[in-house]
């Protein structure tokens, strides 16, 4: 076509100017028509490199899409849309929102996608980018008010606790949202996550009480533990005989040197009989 288009605009202008000469009105009028087309006609040709397509339409109604990469020619009055096939990133601003249990956190992500329908895209929906950002955030709102930050109930799913279920759940809402746009969504990331800085001081508190409890009892356990086994090992070798009373004291004794968080100090007694 690019061969064709050429040799008529050559020809129309050579008719332009044979007309001239031979002083005939039909034979310019016929090559100024000629040259005309052939200008037309060159509008037709367009390119599209790797990863991108060219939506095609004729006076409103979708025709197809090119989607190979090359040089082509289509019919000049069509509409030609040329729209981008490559993976994108979309990094979201931090939302504060409410998890779960009410606590205000803050949250972002990234969600890598590509359009695949390109009709949908481009017909369905009135800016397919915005599209994508809105709902990606509408569906980051969403699951963070389905998940509690961290506190959950026993065997709950958190935000914290289970980042690649957390992920796994945006990125299947955000496929079954944004596939009448055309996008399919390759991944989802969370990029931040945490406590509003209004109550960050007071969840920091709590989670360091949380922590002191926690290894509290670790140690009370190991304790306990030790003192059963001193008191069975004692009884077994008969090394000393032990009565209610001096059972109650060395298991105090032990348990307050065990459990304490300062070095025991020993104190030796002189009495006799002691």
């Amino acid at each position: 076509m690019l061969t064709i288009n050429l040799v008529a605009l050559v020809a129309g202008g050579l008719c332009v100017v044979g007309g001239a000469l031979l002083e005939s009105p039909f034979v310019a009028v016929t090559g100024v028509l000629i040259a005309i087309g052939a200008v037309i006609s060159l509008t037709g040709h367009f390119t599209l490199a790797p990863n991108e397509a060219c939506v095609l339409s004729l006076f409103g109604p979708y025709i197809g899409t090119v989607r190979e990469a090359g040089f082509y020619w289509a019919n000049p009055f069509y509409t030609k849309r040329k729209i981008s096939l490559r993976i994108r990133n979309f990094e979201g601003t931090k939302l504060k929102v409410n998890d779960k249990q009410g606590n205000p956190i803050e949250i972002a992500t990234v969600v890598v996608w590509h359009v695949s329908n390109t009709a949908e895209a481009i017909f369905d929906v009135e800016n397919y980018e915005h599209y994508v950002q809105v709902q990606s955030e509408t569906a980051l709102r969403h699951l963070a008010n389905s998940y509690a930050y961290d506190h959950g109930e026993e065997h709950e799913i958190t935000l914290r606790s289970g980042v690649d279920e957390v992920s796994g759940t945006l990125k299947q809402e955000l496929t079954e949202r944004l596939a009448r746009a055309g996008v399919v969504i390759d991944e989802t990331r969370l990029t931040h996550l945490a406590y509003a800085p209004e109550i960050a001081g007071v969840m920091l508190r709590r989670q360091q009480a949380e922590a002191i409890i926690a290894a509290r009892q670790k140690i009370v356990h190991g304790a306990v533990s030790m003192v059963e086994m001193a008191l069975r090992e004692l009884g077994e070798k008969q090394i000393v005989e032990l009565d209610t009373d001096r059972k109650a004291s060395l298991v105090s004794n032990l348990l307050i040197v065990l459990c304490s968080e300062s070095e025991a100090q020993p104190v030796i007694s002189t009495k006799s009989g002691e």
